[in-house]
């Protein structure tokens, strides 16, 4: 089979490569190879009832699939250079800007019209953060919820169906050069094409980096961001979250100069399982429906370690981590912050006694005993500083579940127009290592799409 443009992973940037492909020319020839499954086959088999943990199903519903790992989140889109990846760097910062507000109408175009626009412009809150050592990050944020985001992502995948080839539960093992085009090869054929745009997310880093030796394109060292989620009563964090919804702080430790941020925040939401590469750690959800409110906010404390020189395996650091949280938990483990800053390990009795109900069935334990100590030690921390301003997030009953590791790609080398020293072949998205976020991943999709029908 021979394609215009082959793209590899239907996560949001190989969705809005399509779309704007398909928008600029119909003629195109256009194939998405994806490891998942199509949105409405994607179901995690955890209901809390029969199935309570993870069971490292062949591919995860959560993180594969049409929509990628985003597909369930809490659907939030962060309209900002701030944070979220370095895109800018390579586009400019206003395109950037520009390029997020564009994919902002098609959510709003495409289901999510009436949802709520944040933003963190001429806030108290700010004022507030840095009279207590912290810093508030600028942004406008999109809200979407998990619910509203399905819609998006089903009305997307019903205006290309029909336009583009679609390959789920299709695996690409090799991309290789042939002649002035690719060969995209599956475990059973081989499909040929002029352009090829790789989109794999995060949980495809490791096959990214297979792609990178076979094309020996240079790649450099980035990246694991490494910490708990944090639950507690939606009334702590409600002056927060009821006038920005997200707020990424920062906090630099006293002891070690660390920084600490907090991520991915959901009000009323839930936390949930999420399965890495086989490894089982922890995110977060929350859902745009009334109805679907739990008493409950949570994110993430996360410390971001870079590696130097000779070290390199800056993943396999995090899923280390992650490993050993797997071998004493089963999966996740959860314990109250008083036991925590006590040192000794929560058990059931003592969860259940708590003010705060988890909305995960994780094992109580000792986060002590699995995460390294001066990040553990900044975690704790970071929460005495958000106690100024949200008084409570230090309570006894404050539940942690650990360990939430995000996992970022090697950054590949790219040009401008984010294609590599091989013409033809781009890489966009979290797994370019450029990335780290739906709106950035979304864009880079759409710059790229341009680039492409522009040249062809």
């Amino acid at each position: 089979m021979k394609y215009d443009v082959i793209i590899v992973g239907a996560g949001p940037g190989g969705i809005f490569s399509a779309f704007e492909l398909v928008k600029l020319n119909t003629n195109l020839k256009i194939a998405i190879f994806e490891a998942g499954n199509s949105l409405e086959k994607r179901k995690c088999p955890i209901d809390g009832d029969k199935v309570k943990s993870c069971i490292k199903c062949p591919t995860c519903a959560i993180m594969n699939g049409f929509g990628g790992a985003g597909a369930f989140s809490d659907g939030k889109y962060n309209i900002t250079n701030q944070f979220g990846g370095s895109l800018y760097e390579y586009i400019g910062k206003q395109q950037a800007i520009d390029l997020m507000k564009y994919v902002d109408e098609i959510n709003l175009k495409y289901g999510g019209e009436g949802t709520k626009l944040y933003s963190t412009a001429d806030t108290k809150i700010k004022k507030m953060c840095l009279e207590n050592g912290l810093h508030l990050l600028d942004a406008q944020v999109r809200h979407l919820g998990t619910d509203i985001n399905y819609v998006v992502l089903e009305n997307l995948y019903n205006h290309l169906k029909d336009k583009v080839d679609f390959f789920f539960r299709t695996p690409v093992e090799k991309v290789l050069k042939n002649g002035d085009g690719y060969l995209v090869k599956t475990a059973s054929d081989e499909y040929e094409c002029d352009r090829c745009i790789i989109s794999v997310g995060r949980s495809g880093s490791k096959w990214m980096e297979t792609v990178c030796e076979d094309l020996e394109i240079p790649t450099k060292s980035n990246r694991v961001d490494i910490g708990v989620r944090v639950e507690l009563p939606a009334e702590i964090f409600s002056t927060m979250t009821d006038e920005l919804y997200e707020s990424k702080i920062v906090y630099r430790t006293e002891k070690f100069e660390d920084l600490v941020r907090t991520f991915c925040m959901n009000p009323h939401g839930a936390v949930v399982n999420e399965n890495t590469n086989g490894i089982v750690t922890v995110n977060g959800h929350s859902y745009e429906d009334p109805s679907k409110h739990t008493d409950n906010t949570n994110f993430a404390l996360l410390v971001s370690k870079h590696f130097s020189e000779p070290f390199k395996d800056s993943n396999g650091y995090g899923e280390s981590i992650a490993r050993l949280s797997n071998m004493l938990g089963g999966g996740v483990i959860v314990q109250r912050f008083g036991d925590l800053v006590r040192g000794r390990r929560s058990n059931a009795a003592r969860i259940s006694e708590g003010y705060v109900t988890p909305t995960l069935a994780a094992t109580p334990g000792d986060l002590s005993l699995v995460i390294p100590k001066r990040i553990l030690d900044g975690i704790i921390e970071m929460i005495y500083a958000l106690d100024k301003i949200c008084p409570g997030t230090a309570n006894d009953d404050t539940l942690l579940y650990g360990v939430e590791v995000k996992f970022y790609n090697m950054e590949v080398e790219l040009d401008e127009n984010l294609e590599t020293r091989n013409k033809g072949l781009f890489v966009i998205g979290d797994g370019s290592g450029v990335t780290h976020s739906l709106s950035h991943a979304s864009a880079s999709g759409v710059y790229v799409a341009r680039y492409i029908a522009e040249n062809m």
